[in-house]
């Protein structure tokens, strides 16, 4: 048995994003998934949660937008086809099981930068912990991975010597 979460902190979101993102970092990319049954299924049910816990925390920010907002329309329909793949579960085959919890996988990032951006909290790119209200930070601009757009965040001040002017973490 497990002991329950502490309450969250006032300024903090209500869902562990960061220990979802860490979740989702066991079944993505597909090479790291893992291929053993019974490590895959605590995976699914793990993502989940996780989903189930997000949707609830999406709808909610969402549900205080005005109807045209595009940030809300695009959110909300993360929600649907979350739920899709909620309601789909995995298929037969032996390889299908690792298919669906990548697809989950894929599903509770989208649902966590949703959570985010409709709450108004940002993460630091550099050490995915929330950056707090008030907190040192400087500009931060990420090239995407498939190229062509650059996305502007904030990166923690004490993180910044961790990474390199390209936007991509330098190895440890």
């Amino acid at each position: 048995m497990t002991a329950p979460e502490p309450p969250a902190a006032p300024d903090a979101p209500p869902v562990d994003i960061a220990a979802m993102r860490a979740r989702v970092a066991e079944v993505l990319p597909p090479e790291v998934t893992p291929t053993d049954r019974a490590a895959l299924e605590v995976l699914t049910r793990s993502l989940r949660h996780g989903m189930q816990l997000l949707i609830s925390e999406v709808e909610r920010a969402a549900a205080h937008l005005p109807d045209d907002d595009i940030p809300r329309y695009v959110a909300l329909a993360c929600v649907r086809e979350a739920r899709g793949k909620l309601d789909a579960g995995p298929g037969p085959g032996p390889s299908d099981a690792a298919a669906y919890v990548r697809q989950l996988g894929r599903s509770v990032m989208a649902l966590c930068d949703h959570h985010m951006t409709l709450s108004g909290y940002s993460v630091c790119p550099a050490c995915d912990q929330l950056i707090r209200p008030g907190a040192a930070t400087q500009p931060y601009d990420q090239g995407s991975p498939s190229g062509g757009s650059t996305v502007s965040s904030r990166i923690h001040d004490g993180c910044a010597h961790a990474v390199r002017r390209t936007g991509t973490a330098s190895p440890a």
